[in-house]
């Protein structure tokens, strides 16, 4: 089976669809100067292509930048979660066959999903669609910060209780993409970091949005952050309370280069 523009479709692995709810009610939204950076570069400002937008975190972001924001993923299930918004069209598709026209796109963005994709395939797909001095940009976030004892049950949960769990390509995510193969003539994004204030519970339910969880729970039946919640209350206080947390932001932009 080939894509309209004749090459070989790629197996989609579904991760994140089963969570699809809880995925748009509790991953971090990015911060607005992150998109005014992106920008900035654009050689224009008509589209931007937002690649595996999930809910459409990264999708919303752009908006107030360029003309027109085309959001796609590969998983129905998350796409219905996004918020609709005038100058935001989402469309199903894989990050490898986007559908969209030769030349037409200013920027291309991957958040937190660059690392899922077939790599060689998604890197042909935004040449194609990349208009001359076209860039990508691919972000990822790390692990989240609150405080030294809380970062320590945090850090604990993912290398020793989630560690066999984790699919090979969150190195890449741990590694803050650096380790990734990036064909463009790059150029640095800001020094930034995602800000937010979160309950016990909505932290909790932050990490169970995590893949690792998931394929804990169907191993096992049980519940790998219910310990970790336990722990920290009595340090968090009184229910309903919201502590400061940021999750460091790293990534990778360029423009196009001959191939």
């Amino acid at each position: 089976m080939t894509t309209p523009h004749g090459r070989p479709t790629v197996a989609f692995r579904d991760l994140f669809s089963h969570g699809a709810i809880d995925y748009a009610a509790f991953r971090p939204r990015y911060p607005d100067a992150l998109f005014a950076a992106i920008a900035e570069r654009a050689p224009g400002r008509a589209l931007a292509w937002d690649c595996g937008t999930g809910n459409g975190q990264a999708a919303l972001g752009l908006a107030p930048y360029f003309r027109r924001v085309i959001a796609t993923d590969a998983s129905s299930a998350q796409l219905a979660r996004a918020p609709a918004h005038p100058g935001v069209e989402y469309r199903l598709a894989p990050a490898e066959a986007s559908g969209l026209p030769a030349a037409s796109v200013d920027v291309v963005t991957v958040a937190q999903a660059v690392h899922w994709f077939d790599l060689p395939a998604f890197y042909a797909e935004t040449w194609r669609v990349l208009a001359p001095g076209g860039i990508l940009a691919v972000w990822c976030y790390g692990l989240i910060e609150i405080a030294p004892h809380a970062d320590a049950l945090v850090r604990d949960l993912y290398d020793h209780t989630l560690g066999p769990y984790w699919a090979p390509e969150r190195r890449l995510v741990d590694a803050g993409y650096r380790t990734l193969p990036f064909p463009f003539a790059e150029f640095a994004l800001p020094d930034l970091a995602i800000e937010a204030t979160l309950t016990l519970d909505a932290l909790a339910g932050y990490l169970r949005t995590w893949s690792a969880v998931h394929r804990y729970v169907e191993v096992h039946g049980d519940d790998p952050v219910a310990p970790l919640v336990r722990e920290l209350a009595p340090w968090w206080g009184e229910a309903g309370a919201a502590r400061p947390v940021r999750w460091p932001l790293a990534g990778r932009a360029g423009t196009m280069t001959t191939p």
